[in-house]
């Protein structure tokens, strides 16, 4: 399948499934390793990084590039573009190679391959691999959203418009009173928690219905996820309901609130 997004060359969508898998199998070469192997070191936010991390942008940015070499790239792990040079891009790829270091290290599987198109300032595709189950997401403006298991069965998913008691999907590593204080508001009888990404893929496929995130969090934390979600039926808006923009001066993002209708 192709995709046409209106002024740029159609799109293979499974070349584009391919290279998340791909992905997934270089960060599990280092999952599957001994520990001393994963080479931690520590960016300059403090946050963790491993040579899973390096190998998976090295694969995504090289097959991106090959595959829409008129398409930029923004990656976590090379994201040091000023604003000035991709300010007036229309199109650009917004990719977190490994969502969830945390969980890697922790290794509770929780941990996620993000890809996602931005148009303008909006994710209009998104795709969420999971290495260790083998689980794939993906879903854009065109297409609605879908899930791909390991054994290859696919479905369209759709998130749960019209339960009147909401399930919270919570942070696994970032949950904060603020969020807590925000979901009292809504119709909410539990909480279930997961790692990176994955919070998304719980409302897009109708496990959830709320998500709510205080902290601050980066453009390519949340791009893949949103396109799935929104895809699906849900909506997401900072927490006071305003647009979440994307291409921003600063890639820094504040809170949102990613919900069913």
């Amino acid at each position: 399948m192709t995709f046409n997004f209106h002024t740029l060359p159609p799109i293979d969508l499974e070349k584009l499934l391919d290279i998340a898998k791909e992905a997934g199998k270089a960060i599990l070469t280092v999952y599957h390793a001994p520990q001393e192997e994963m080479l931690l070191t520590q960016k300059a936010d403090q946050s963790p990084l491993t040579l899973a991390d390096r190998l998976a942008h090295e694969l995504i940015f090289e097959a991106l590039t090959r595959l829409t070499p008129h398409i930029p790239i923004i990656s976590e792990e090379g994201k040091d573009i000023p604003y000035a040079v991709r300010k007036d891009w229309e199109y650009y790829w917004c990719v977190d190679p490994l969502d969830g270091t945390k969980e890697f290290i922790k290794h509770n599987g929780e941990f996620t391959v993000n890809i996602a198109l931005i148009h303008q300032h909006t994710p209009v595709l998104g795709i969420i691999y999971v290495p260790v189950s083998g689980d794939l997401y993906y879903g854009g403006s065109a297409i609605g959203s879908w899930k791909e298991s390991a054994n290859g069965d696919k479905k369209q998913i759709h998130a749960d418009t019209t339960a009147e008691k909401w399930i919270a999907a919570g942070s696994r590593s970032h949950a904060s009173a603020e969020d807590t204080a925000l979901l009292l508001k809504y119709p909410v009888v539990e909480t279930i928690t997961a790692g990176s990404s994955l919070k998304f893929c719980l409302i897009a496929e109708g496990k959830a219905h709320i998500y709510s995130r205080h902290g601050p969090t980066m453009e390519w934390d949340t791009a893949a996820g949103e396109a799935i979600a929104t895809s699906s039926g849900a909506i997401m808006t900072t927490p006071e309901g305003a647009p979440f923009p994307y291409n921003k001066p600063s890639l820094l993002n504040s809170g949102f609130l990613c919900k069913v209708r």
